[in-house]
């Protein structure tokens, strides 16, 4: 896609983004901004998984970080803005922590490390009350004040939390421009011949995990004055396995892949209701045909229709016909 096509894509895209909400009941407001969140969580975990090869299930231990950090301080008397950096930077030290096993397993056996810091943070969040309250958790979080822009109301905190996600996208479209994400990719495809070209695998492997968890702690920073209430029952394994459906639902590796599939888990359920007690069914068996037929994600249906429709070789072909033409 040419630089002209896709600036005209990611402009309608916005523009949908910015009027979908108007008109909509509070319910529907809340979860469109659920969908951002759990977009910036997805584009973390595709960060470390899609690009750099590193499968995670902790990315909702990581969103427990940022949110009850935020919770406290925003308890406390901290604004927002004062107090969402402070759970990145936590997020960004345990991320590189959790990023050291990596450097010795692979595979499987480091989805299961990672699902034990997630059941560690789970314990630590219900058992520790002094702290987090429990199992009762903590209410009341204030949603940030800007001054002139106020987000107590449903709209303006969507309208604040698209801001915050766009910001984020672009970030991260950055990252996986520069070097470091031309790093990311080739530690996916073969960590050898990486080191072999110079790549230093070790730290490459520790800023994957690390940036991916950042993103996290923004979601649940964001999460804390959305809901204004949690709990550790909001971040177990049960959501970090839903964010990793997200990302192989979208597409792993693809930039608009956890976009595509936090849509999918997040709001194609809620358009299914009207099914009443059999939406679940249909939303699971919809997701298993798409993983059965498509492994790459829905954003991979529009790789397999162009090449379909518009073979490579033929495009190319008829590049060559014109630089002779010419």
């Amino acid at each position: 896609m040419s630089l002209g096509k896709r600036s005209i894509s990611i402009t309608v895209l916005l523009l949908l983004a910015v009027l979908a909400p108007l008109g909509q009941g509070n319910y529907i407001i809340y979860v469109l901004t659920s969908w951002l969140i759990f977009s910036i969580a997805s584009m973390g975990l595709n960060l470390t998984l899609g690009y750099a090869g590193q499968i995670s299930l902790a990315q909702a231990s990581f969103m427990a970080i940022g949110a009850y950090t935020t919770a406290l301080l925003t308890l406390a008397g901290w604004h927002w803005l004062a107090a969402m950096p402070i759970g990145l930077l936590i997020c960004f030290i345990v991320g590189l922590v959790l990023g050291y096993p990596a450097l010795r397993v692979k595979g499987h056996f480091l989805a299961f490390v990672t699902l034990a810091f997630n059941t560690l943070v789970f314990l630590v969040l219900r058992n520790e009350e002094w702290l987090t309250g429990g199992n009762y958790g903590l209410v009341g979080m204030p949603r940030p004040d800007l001054g002139l822009f106020a987000t107590t109301k449903g709209l303006p905190f969507y309208y604040f939390t698209l801001g915050v996600t766009v910001i984020s996208a672009l970030i991260l479209w950055g990252i996986v421009r520069s070097p470091w994400g031309r790093a990311f990719k080739a530690l996916r495809e073969n960590p050898i011949r990486a080191e072999s070209l110079g790549v230093d695998t070790r730290r490459i492997t520790l800023l994957a995990f690390a940036i991916g968890s950042v993103y996290g702690g923004l979601a649940g920073s964001l999460i804390t004055p959305l809901v204004q209430y949690i709990e550790p029952g909001s971040f177990s394994v049960v959501h970090s396995l839903r964010i990793l459906l997200m990302v192989v639902v979208g597409g792993a590796g693809f930039f608009f892949g956890p976009f595509i599939g936090a849509g999918v888990v997040i709001l194609l359920p809620e358009m299914l209701r009207f099914t009443e007690g059999y939406y679940l069914i249909i939303y699971s068996a919809l997701v298993i045909v798409m993983l059965v037929f498509v492994p790459s994600g829905l954003i991979g249906v529009w790789g397999k229709i162009r090449d379909k429709f518009w073979p490579r070789h033929q495009i190319r072909g008829d590049m060559n016909e014109g630089a002779r033409l010419k």
